[in-house]
């Protein structure tokens, strides 16, 4: 097949002047699995023109001028990874196409009259030159190439083209598949600033989105990003390195007529009338080819007759028919259809298989090393010998089916230490399972997730009371004083202070008329003791604490009024914001957490019943007080995120007192446990507790405080009002880390 692929690429090439003969091809193996090719000339080698292929992997040199003369034009080499080399010629052309059981990196030199191909193991990067024997010239000279330009084209077959430009030819290009990504290595080819950057090709209508250029050590690196199903190819030629994205055509599927899936089946040819009476199956299946311009292999076992009777149908209904009423069904290729009974297509897919089974226990068996960079290469060799779901399920039918992605001889195992799988097997295995490694092994995308507890207190309040209270009081002729006032009250001490002097007044009016009617000195009278009435404050509603308060007192010479009204308010806002924020792998789930230990003693087995401190066994216990964020993140396939989420705060209320002794603490827990789906930077409030307390007391007089004004001075008034908000804010952002 290979050597078929590269007469019928040789044969557009343009004609060009023989310049020398290839007399001999050989190869030799090295350690590490490398391989050099030798071409012998018989003369000086001319300049080759090298590209590669991905899938299959491939390495094709191209010699202008040159005519075969060998003996044998394949060889089989099996080594490392290099499958085989074959030489075709035409148009005045050779071209060596060496078939890759993976990707590998190579080299050109030359020694006198031969053309060395090194080909690497296709474990690292691009092969280092180095010379063997005689004196030789590298032909990649890139250690002074630079990448002068990168455009980017779309062709007339809605294919992607990147061209990237060098210094000077003989540039050393190595490109492979990532999953999704064309990775394309330029050894020891410097990269410019500017043209160190992304270029966006959405606009072209490609399978190709972005050309990510960057630096590297040894040389450069471009990362191609592609939609969709897509077939890359590169050629070289010159100081240029083309790489084509083309979309990958959908190829028509071979099988046997008939609704296999269940779905209505769905008509779309042109439509036809036929009226035919016991018509020879053959002749129908001619006048369907004539509609249909396709080409209609019938089988000899086909036969018999067929009476149709079909007005205005889509002709691959008609053509439905023709297959169900015969037992027919078909195969196609292009627009080449094979009919056939249904017994003798499924014999032939069965020799198919058969044969294909027969091949690969024919098959040399290759050992390939796979490098695992973002996972566990003991857990993707798990995952490549497990059996099917559907084996699983039917208790496993062969032992092929329990080989997993595995032939009937293959295997597969794992070095811990360099996280690498070692698996053996058949080249064409190797190759599907290189594939699915690429796919698979690829980094996990990582998560930020951000959030905020915020905790918001409102506390108001008021209060107003009032003390009012009148005193009276007099002195009798014997001169005793008589007051309302308690001797213990605020104004005891003034009212006896101005009884007092209302006595000695009095004393000294009787004296000055004791002497003016006798003219002589009365004698001085004893005062008797005062005689106090329990009295002071009517009214006694003050408040415990008051931030002002208003006091109006009137004296006379026999009462005392006293009036003080007091008043207080009291306004609270406090906020209380926690932000933990965590990083994690996708689907892995992150704790972090912040708080502390609280330490109790506990009592227990007391001797005797005994209840109290230091009675029995004292045990040291602690309760975790902290603020925590639990997550985990699923990205879903639209790039959005799913997250499971556990929020918790807690705070310290206090401590309650232990029967046995000590004191246990007392938490305030507040905790959010959910579910929600997310776009990537969204914010979402997740939930919120808010606690409103309100209260209103009122002390009073009975029907005095409730005199309307004048009521306010026999009662006392206090409202609260308390408000305590808990809302959980969460951001989560999905980290990019490629290269903007």
């Amino acid at each position: 097949m290979a050597a078929l692929l590269a007469v019928l690429l040789l044969a557009a090439l343009p004609m060009g002047a023989q310049a020398g003969t290839l007399k001999d091809m050989s190869y030799q193996a090295l350690p590490g699995g490398k391989v050099d090719i030798t071409l012998q000339f018989d003369g000086a080698p001319p300049q080759p023109r090298i590209f590669t292929t991905d899938n299959p992997p491939r390495i094709a040199v191209d010699l202008d001028g040159t005519a075969l003369e060998l003996a044998k034009r394949r060889l089989d080499v099996g080594s490392g990874a290099t499958s085989s080399v074959t030489a075709v010629a035409a148009g005045g052309r050779t071209r060596i196409v060496v078939d890759l059981f993976q990707h590998a990196g190579y080299t050109t030199r030359v020694d006198g009259d031969k053309l060395i191909l090194a080909i690497g193991s296709g474990n690292g990067g691009a092969l280092a030159s180095s010379a063997v024997g005689n004196p030789s010239k590298v032909l990649p000279n890139t250690h002074s190439l630079a990448i002068a330009n990168i455009d980017f084209q779309r062709n007339k077959d809605g294919a992607g083209q990147v061209i990237i430009r060098f210094s000077g030819a003989g540039a050393n290009v190595d490109m492979h598949r990532s999953g999704d990504h064309m990775v394309v290595d330029f050894a020891n080819a410097t990269l410019p600033s500017k043209l160190a950057q992304r270029l966006d090709v959405n606009d072209f209508a490609t399978p190709v989105t972005s050309v990510t250029t960057r630096p590297v050590a040894n040389g450069a690196r471009m990362e191609i990003a592609a939609r969709g199903a897509f077939e890359p190819s590169a050629y070289q030629s010159g100081d240029e390195y083309v790489v084509e994205i083309a979309p990958k055509q959908a190829q028509k599927a071979a099988g046997v007529i008939g609704n296999v899936t269940g779905a209505e089946p769905k008509y779309t040819g042109a439509r036809v009338t036929f009226n035919f009476q016991d018509i020879p199956t053959r002749s129908a299946l001619q006048l369907i080819a004539d509609v249909s311009n396709l080409n209609i292999v019938a089988s000899d076992s086909v036969g018999g007759s067929v009476t149709l009777r079909l007005v205005n149908v889509p002709w691959d209904q008609a053509l439905a028919v023709i297959m169900r009423a015969k037992s027919l069904g078909m195969q196609r290729d292009g627009n080449v259809i094979w009919v056939a009974p249904q017994t003798e297509l499924a014999s032939y897919e069965r020799a198919k298989a058969e044969t294909r089974m027969q091949a690969e226990e024919a098959a040399p068996l290759v050992t390939d090393y796979i490098p695992i960079s973002y996972g566990k290469a003991s857990t993707i060799a798990q995952l490549l010998t497990q059996k099917s779901l559907q084996n699983t399920a039917s208790g496993g039918a062969s032992a092929n089916a329990n080989r997993g992605f595995l032939s009937s001889r293959g295997s597969v195992t794992f070095d811990n230490r360099t996280n690498t799988l070692i698996v053996s097997d058949i080249p064409q295995k190797i190759r599907e399972i290189r594939a699915l490694v690429a796919v698979l092994d690829r980094p996990v995308k990582q998560v930020l997730i951000e959030s905020r507890i915020v905790i918001a207190s409102n506390s108001f309040t008021r209060e107003l009371g009032a003390q009012f209270g009148a005193s009276g009081f007099m002195t009798n002729p014997s001169g005793q004083l008589i007051s309302t006032s308690d001797s213990t009250s605020d104004n005891s001490s003034l009212i006896n202070s101005i009884a007092a002097q209302n006595a000695v007044t009095a004393q000294n009016n009787l004296n000055q008329q004791y002497a003016t009617q006798t003219g002589g000195t009365a004698p001085q009278p004893t005062l008797p003791p005062a005689i106090t009435f329990p009295g002071g404050l009517n009214v006694n509603l003050p408040i415990t604490s008051p931030a002002g308060s208003f006091g109006l007192a009137i004296l006379g010479s026999n009462y005392l009024l006293n009036l003080e009204l007091q008043a207080a308010q009291t306004e609270g806002k406090s906020e209380t914001i926690s932000s933990p924020r965590v990083i994690t792998a996708n689907q892995q789930m992150a704790t972090i957490k912040q708080g502390q230990e609280v330490g109790y003693v506990t009592y227990q087995n007391a001797p005797g019943g005994a209840v109290g401190a230091g009675a029995g066994t004292a045990t040291v216990q602690f309760k975790n007080i902290v603020l925590q964020l639990q997550v985990t993140p699923t990205i879903t396939a639209d790039g959005r995120i799913y997250l499971e989420l556990d929020v918790k705060k807690d705070d310290l209320a206090g401590f309650i007192n232990n029967p046995g002794g000590g004191q246990v603490p007392e938490i305030d827990t507040r905790q959010i446990q959910t579910g929600v789906l997310l776009d990537n930077g969204q914010t979402v409030v997740l939930g919120g507790i808010t606690d409103v307390t309100k209260s209103n007391t009122v002390t009073k007089v009975p029907l005095l405080g409730d005199i309307p004004g004048l009521g306010a001075l026999f009662r006392q008034t206090s409202r609260n009002n308390s408000k305590d908000e808990l809302l959980i804010f969460v951001t989560p952002r999905i980290l990019d880390d490629s290269l903007k």
